[in-house]
């Protein structure tokens, strides 16, 4: 049984994970400054004051805020993981990422967390494996502007113009992960995540991503609804999902590549189409009315021929088969 900490527990990516690591049968401890407002705390032990066990998801979850560096230095220096995840960021969807309102605190929030954790690493558990969860955002802007033809290959990252200074802080820190790795013989692997979606994660809070809030805007509409899309809605997009990101990570964190590699689909879709795939899971016509909104970058897919060369994994499950759990999910939310 392995020990290993999740930070970012509290959030979607992290709380599938912790989930299927403990099914694994690992001592799973989870770190978050927020916990998940998704899962169900009746008859949760409490830890102490400030963290609570999660049956079903961890042998533990503690409330630490991971930009203090004390706090960090603790749960290392306690548990001496044999796996590390570090998911937390401070994030959301086009919504919160592109609306320039929260570049400072994004870069800031998320640059200490990084910085908190490989010093810690470092200097007190130094074969612990590491994962970073790096992120799409930090292609090039101008490899992007074709929604028909984008360019995400791995080796496209440089020269580095990403579209977003969440994508900036991004691309710095995979750079500070090799750094340390290359200085200090952190054991670490990194992949860039490809808008990966599924239930239990934000659906209505201005951090959603375009599958949760398209399910939310189709099921709120109805049948002869009208759904707002951002733009012209030509802008494309490969989405993972849920399922299918944690299989591949469990690849990647067993295999020997150290190398960046993207973590998504290469099935793209527009995002006029998505809302008319959603409409058509839920059995409702549908009017599209396109409004002004921050939109990202024109086009983006992942590319994964370097994945399966590097770890012999790609994915494979259609996009519709996680659309349909998605809005199922969400069409209950709403309804509640």
């Amino acid at each position: 049984m392995k020990t290993i900490l999740i930070f970012g527990a509290g959030g979607f990516i992290g709380g599938h994970l912790a989930q299927k690591l403990t099914k694994d049968g690992n001592y799973v401890v989870g770190v978050d400054i927020k916990a998940n407002e998704y899962w169900d705390y009746k008859g949760v032990p409490m830890v102490d004051y400030e963290g609570s066990g999660l049956t079903g998801h961890f042998a533990r979850f503690y409330l630490r805020d991971l930009r203090e560096t004390k706090n960090v230095n603790e749960l290392i220096e306690e548990f001496k993981p044999h796996e590390l995840y570090q998911l937390a960021a401070d994030m959301g969807g086009a919504g919160y990422i592109f609306s320039g309102e929260h570049d400072a605190d994004v870069m800031h929030n998320s640059a200490m967390i990084n910085l908190n954790t490989l010093e810690a690493l470092k200097n007190i558990s130094p074969s612990t494996k590491v994962f970073y969860s790096s992120s799409a955002c930090i292609y090039p802007e101008h490899n992007q502007l074709d929604p028909d033809n984008p360019n995400c290959e791995e080796s496209s990252a440089y020269p580095a113009n990403p579209d977003s200074e969440y994508g900036w802080e991004k691309l710095f820190s995979e750079r500070m992960y090799h750094a340390y790795m290359r200085n200090y013989g952190l054991n670490v692997r990194i992949a860039r995540f490809h808008n990966v979606f599924g239930p239990e994660g934000s659906w209505n809070n201005g951090k959603e991503k375009s599958p949760a809030a398209i399910c939310r805007k189709v099921a709120t509409a109805g049948d002869g609804g009208e759904v707002e899309i951002w733009g012209n809605g030509k802008q494309t997009r490969s989405f993972l999902y849920i399922d299918e990101c944690l299989e591949g990570l469990e690849v990647l964190m067993n295999s020997d590549c150290t190398d960046v590699v993207n973590l998504g689909s290469d099935e793209m879709i527009s995002i006029n189409d998505l809302a008319y795939m959603v409409a058509d899971i839920a059995g409702y016509n549908i009017l599209l009315k396109h409004i002004d909104g921050p939109l990202g970058v024109m086009g983006r897919r992942s590319h994964n021929d370097f994945i399966e060369k590097s770890i012999g994994w790609r994915p494979t499950t259609p996009l519709k088969d996680g659309m349909v759990k998605t809005y199922n999910w969400i069409a209950e939310q709403v309804i509640k």
